[in-house]
């Protein structure tokens, strides 16, 4: 099993949850008020059956007007077109943009071979309008060209692959737990979206159950020490893939 970190930079966002590019060596924090500051990590990872994309960033574009996580499959050594199953945690719009493409004027699924595999109910609830944290348009486009298998609850999607109704950041976010060739690895989405978060423990204001979701960190980082699991953090700045260790009831997670 190989696994990719795909950088897509550092973003603010602010009330009006708009993702806007933030250089730290160049920008400057106090000029955008109110913001929050956050790295996007989607991540890939190659099995000797699949190419399975976990969660799919903000989908911007480089200046040839190419999608930046298609310009980073490829810089892995893969073609876009190879990825078989997009694994989504949740669908809020900076996970969730990369799964369309607009060419022509027109939204496209981005990765129309692959199966996607998310939440009936998160899936529901995004295409209800009810939170501007999600792009209805994203969605109406999945499901008139995209392949979806949509889950409920937790249990085995495959041989191998697991997933979890977690319900802390958003009401129907999930994780995965990947166990195949000898190595597993947990992806917890924005449950667990920086090794930072698994330091300094706190309840957040953007969860959709804080409390929930403070517990969960913790949780699922006892146990990520307990079973060995590389760790991907989809919000992290320095080390987005890791290994966690939990002694004397501190969390302490290094690079692999």
């Amino acid at each position: 099993m190989e696994i990719f970190a795909l950088s897509e930079g550092s973003y603010s966002v602010d009330a009006t949850k708009k993702f806007i590019p933030f250089n730290p060596e160049t920008d400057n924090r106090k000029d955008r008020p109110g913001s929050l500051f956050i790295h996007v990590n989607p991540f890939l990872i190659k099995t000797a059956n699949d190419l399975i994309l976990l969660d799919a960033g903000l989908g911007y574009k480089d200046t040839r007007d190419e999608l930046l996580l298609h310009q980073h499959i490829r810089n892995a050594g893969f073609d876009p077109e190879e990825v078989t199953l997009v694994l989504m945690s949740h669908l809020h719009y900076d996970h969730s943009g990369g799964l369309v493409v607009e060419r022509n004027g027109k939204l496209e699924p981005s990765f129309p071979q692959a199966t996607h595999v998310i939440q009936r109910e998160e899936f529901e609830f995004g295409l209800s309008g009810k939170s501007s944290s999600y792009h209805i348009e994203i969605f109406e486009a999945l499901q008139a060209g995209a392949k979806i298998d949509f889950v409920e609850g937790s249990g085995e999607y495959k041989p191998g692959i697991n997933y979890e109704l977690s319900g802390g950041h958003s009401k129907f976010h999930q994780v995965f737990w990947i166990d195949l060739e000898g190595k597993k690895v947990f992806f917890g989405g924005d449950e667990l979206p920086e090794p930072e978060q698994l330091i300094r423990k706190f309840v957040a204001k953007y969860d959709y159950d804080g409390h929930k979701a403070a517990e969960l960190r913790i949780q699922y980082g006892k146990k990520a020490a307990a079973d060995g699991d590389v760790c991907l953090f989809y919000h992290a700045r320095t080390i987005a893939i890791g290994i966690v260790t939990y002694k004397d009831e501190m969390f302490t997670v290094l690079p692999v």
